[in-house]
């Protein structure tokens, strides 16, 4: 018998993307499957689309929010349910760490041990397909799509690194909003021999002008890091790159910061932004006051770097003030504090940072009715020490569902 796994991996070396989801299908069904489905989160992580496919069965698109392929992303783990003469299995679709949507295995019977984990094999291959099909096709990203997206929103989305990436000693993760609209404000990150690189900026101005400036500074940023310099010479590389190609009423506001990911030491430079916050153990703690430098492209000395150290579970967060100024329709600010005290809270029911993040977005749309006056945009670090954080692995837990529960 031919090895599906195999087959499959030699058949995407010349697999068009359009043909991925009818030929995943055809190798669930040469494992024992019935069908096959895969699925995309939106941009907004709020619904997850289905990929069409020759051959495949269509699917609305699903809540993230309130169905069982959400609790699946959500949380990260196999949810099973009992079908008319058969079953269903909904499985996590992961790039590492990153959540790209989920996978509808449905079965003629309750599955045992040897066909779940080909199955969860054949689900990781298909996302590392995915990953690489995404660079030369737009199908994916058409799909992903649920309403039109405007072209600043198109420059900072192909700016971005993957939203998440984790490490048994670091795990990142980012958002922006609104989605298909963003502008001025954008995030990247680096982790390499060691060290974790945090960015985040917030470029003035609004719609395609600021996602110019933002592109300018990050590739400024990506090309003094790779240098190997220090913070303070990263943020005059940046300042320097958009004091020469904008005037001077155009300029980005940012934090830089580099973490030790063996000792925990964070290093930072404020050029005129919101300070880091850190949650430690249910508590907000104040990193020690920093210094703002003046925005880059309008600096006149070198920036103040500043140090703390984190401690094994800590949560750094980095953030532009569209999220704290967000206002409500009666006039109330989103604020640090309620912040912090959201963060706190999904730390303390369990939810990874993600998953934090991701509810996160949807709180501060839903605090400005859904109208962002302004971008908004976070990253967040968790640091461990190696022994706390299990990447989901091929023993990921199961969510077992009541047939009376599985039309939801």
């Amino acid at each position: 018998m031919v090895d599906p796994l195999r087959s499959l991996l030699r058949a995407s070396h010349l697999l068009a993307a359009e043909r991925l989801p009818a030929v995943v299908a055809e190798h669930a069904r040469a494992m024992g499957a019935r069908d096959l489905v895969l699925y995309l989160t939106d941009y907004e992580q709020s619904s997850l689309v289905a990929l069409p496919g020759e051959g495949v069965p269509e699917r609305q698109v699903m809540s993230i929010d309130s169905s069982l392929a959400g609790r699946a992303f959500r949380r990260v783990e196999v949810v099973r349910s009992a079908t008319h003469g058969g079953h269903r299995l909904w499985l996590p679709l992961l790039n590492g760490m990153e959540r790209l949507g989920v996978v509808e295995a449905v079965l003629h019977g309750e599955p045992d041990d040897d066909l779940e984990e080909d199955l969860r094999a054949l689900v990781s291959l298909t996302a590392e397909l995915i990953v690489a099909n995404a660079q030369y096709s737009d199908v994916y990203a058409r799909v992903r799509r649920r309403r039109s997206m405007s072209l600043a929103a198109e420059i900072q989305w192909e700016l971005l690194p993957p939203l998440t990436f984790g490490t048994d000693r670091v795990v990142i993760t980012g958002g922006l909003e609104p989605a298909y609209e963003i502008g001025g404000d954008t995030f990247d990150y680096s982790v390499t021999d060691g060290t974790a690189d945090l960015l985040v900026l917030d470029s003035v101005g609004h719609g395609l002008p600021a996602a110019v400036l933002a592109g300018v500074a990050v590739g400024a940023y990506r090309h003094a890091r790779r240098s190997r310099l220090d913070l303070p010479d990263i943020a005059r590389e940046m300042d320097e790159a958009i004091a020469g190609q904008f005037t001077g009423s155009q300029f980005a506001t940012a934090v830089i910061a580099r973490l030790d990911v063996e000792s925990g030491q964070l290093r930072w430079v404020n050029a005129g932004h919101p300070d880091p916050l850190v949650l430690r153990a249910g508590e907000l703690v104040l990193p020690p006051r920093c210094p703002p430098s003046r925005p880059l492209g309008l600096q006149d000395g070198r920036p103040t770097t500043c140090t703390t150290r984190l401690e094994p579970g800590d949560r750094l967060v980095l953030y532009t003030d569209g999220i704290t100024e967000a206002r409500s329709p009666d006039g109330e600010f989103f604020g640090e504090a309620r912040l912090a005290e959201f963060i706190l809270a999904a730390a303390s029911a369990g939810d990874p940072a993600p998953e934090t993040v991701r509810q996160l977005m949807r709180r501060v749309l839903e605090h400005q009715a859904d109208q962002l006056q302004d971008d908004a945009s976070i990253v967040m670090l968790e640091w461990r020490t190696g022994e706390e954080w299990r990447i989901p692995s091929g023993v990921a837990p199961r969510s077992a569902v009541h047939p009376r529960d599985a039309a939801r």
